[in-house]
């Protein structure tokens, strides 16, 4: 298990963030986990969603079923 702070880890905008002012960022870091966070508060708190539970999350987004 990975005890570390999300503040140190690397983020980067996410791929599936529009151009607007709503965008996420997510780290590469955490193998087997996506940790998400509000671009716009850094040191808000973060969700971590284990990689399978992110591919759904995201396809569910795309699919429009969740807005």
């Amino acid at each position: 298990m990975h005890t570390a702070s999300t503040t140190e880890l690397t983020w980067r905008k996410s791929s599936h963030s529009g151009n607007g002012t709503e965008c996420v960022e997510v780290s590469d870091d955490l193998p087997g986990a996506v940790p998400v966070r509000d671009s716009k508060r850094k040191n808000g708190p973060s969700i971590i969603f284990t990689g399978v539970a992110w591919t759904s999350f995201v396809e569910e987004i795309h699919a429009e079923r969740i807005v």
